[in-house]
């Protein structure tokens, strides 16, 4: 870690947004101890203390919280003058911190990433995946991709791609018990529960003539892991409610049939959800992630 006046802003800007010590050591990329010292010596400097630390857990002082905030307007200042400078060589630089829950990770956004760095090696991007839901206001977090829209005034929302939940099954699910009529005929089917993040996925929504009905559904499986839900599906144990960027692929090569096809669903789009001053390479990655998923899921139309 560098010394300076600008570089110690910039270093409290980052370790002012982590959790503890050990998570500020990750980001830099060096010991807990040089990290301590590098804090120590901008207190000493200060002649205030601005963190009260353990390994685990870090609070700032009402000293620390106003030099954060100092830190972070003129951390996006020195950004921006990069960005400026560098935009004249079309060049992306810097890092982008991203989340993303874990099965449209794993399937899409990963992928995506991977081809966007190679295309700017100047970019270093972190992504974590992760199923607990999360507000990436005050986080150290650039991005933040998930399903369905995000509420909060402090940030803004981007629509990658339209998606939506169907029903579907194995063909040979449907040749042993019948595809179901309507509604009502769900409750004599098996219909293979999903749960996540402590919510009731047991409820599947319809919307049928514009007006949204939740449908309560059981069945003898259930788990927290999409993946899983899909395995059994295509296996044959009964039926499921998928995004379409998860099941579109079975559903096109006929592995999987699309059950109550006439009763639309609500639409789950896919979001990019961020703070409102985004500096070029975080609009850049945006940017690349909506043309990409779009090109990836065309059944999301």
């Amino acid at each position: 870690m560098r010394g300076g006046l600008s570089d110690d802003i910039v270093f409290f800007d980052i370790l002012a947004r982590c959790r503890s010590l050990t998570e500020g050591a990750r980001e830099f990329g060096v010991s807990v101890s040089a990290v301590s010292k590098r804090l120590t010596q901008i207190e000493t400097r200060l002649g205030v203390p601005l963190i009260q630390r353990t390994t685990r857990r870090l609070v700032l002082t009402p000293e620390g919280r106003r030099y954060a905030a100092g830190a972070a307007l003129i951390a996006a200042q020195l950004e921006e003058l990069e960005d400026s400078i560098s935009e004249q060589h079309d060049e992306l630089r810097g890092r982008v911190r991203m989340r993303s829950t874990i099965g449209l990770g794993r399937t899409h956004i990963a992928a995506l990433v991977a081809e966007f760095v190679t295309a700017h090696p100047g970019l270093r991007i972190d992504l974590e995946l992760s199923a607990e839901p999360l507000n990436i206001a005050g986080t150290g977090f650039d991005i933040d991709i998930h399903v369905g829209p995000l509420h909060d005034s402090r940030l803004t929302t981007t629509r990658l791609c339209r998606n939506r939940r169907v029903v579907c099954a194995a063909p040979e699910y449907l040749r042993r018990h019948g595809q179901p009529g309507d509604l009502a005929e769900l409750e004599q089917h098996n219909c293979l529960v999903l749960k996540e993040n402590d919510s009731d996925y047991s409820l599947w929504r319809f919307a049928p003539g514009g007006t949204e009905t939740a449908v309560r559904v059981d069945g003898n499986l259930v788990s927290n892991d999409g993946d899983v839900i899909t395995r059994w599906c295509v296996e044959g144990q009964g039926l499921v409610m998928r995004s379409l960027w998860q099941v579109g692929p079975l559903l096109r090569d006929g592995t999987l049939v699309q059950v109550l096809a006439d009763i639309p669903t609500p639409s789950a789009d896919v979001y990019a959800v961020y703070a409102p001053t985004l500096p070029r390479r975080t609009r850049a990655v945006i940017d690349h992630l909506k043309h990409g998923l779009r090109e990836r899921i065309p059944y999301s139309y």
